[in-house]
């Protein structure tokens, strides 16, 4: 076996094995969208750069904002019964969410900010 080999052979190396700790978040139409509890703090460092980006406007860097911290956090989107797993499924799906969708996200993202993270906002 090679060195690549080896490398993805390897257990996860997070060291706890310990599942993630998460919130789940229903909207009005029985929506269930599942979020991570705790952001890294290469997450934290990355959003802060994220804002001294320039943009072309304000709600541009809003939507950079709100999508960034969605694939970051989303672990599960449960949509019409349908379950999305995967970070390219979740994040897809978002970009092709309905304005009644996206505002769901990004109400369930500011409770679950204000109720951990009271110094970041959406």
């Amino acid at each position: 076996m090679g060195k690549r080999g080896r490398k993805r052979a390897k257990p996860d190396s997070s060291g706890s094995g310990a599942p993630t700790a998460v919130s789940a978040y229903t909207d009005a139409q029985g929506n269930v969208l599942t979020l991570r509890d705790d952001l890294s703090a290469g997450t934290l460092r990355g959003l802060g750069q994220l804002d001294a980006k320039p943009a072309a406007n304000a709600e541009d860097r809003w939507q950079r904002r709100i999508e960034y911290l969605f694939e970051r956090l989303a672990v599960r989107w449960e949509i019409a019964g349908l379950p999305l797993d995967g970070q390219r499924e979740l994040l897809g799906r978002y970009r092709m969410a309905s304005a009644d969708e996206r505002q769901a996200v990004r109400a369930a993202l500011a409770e679950h900010l204000r109720e951990r993270y009271p110094d970041l906002d959406v």
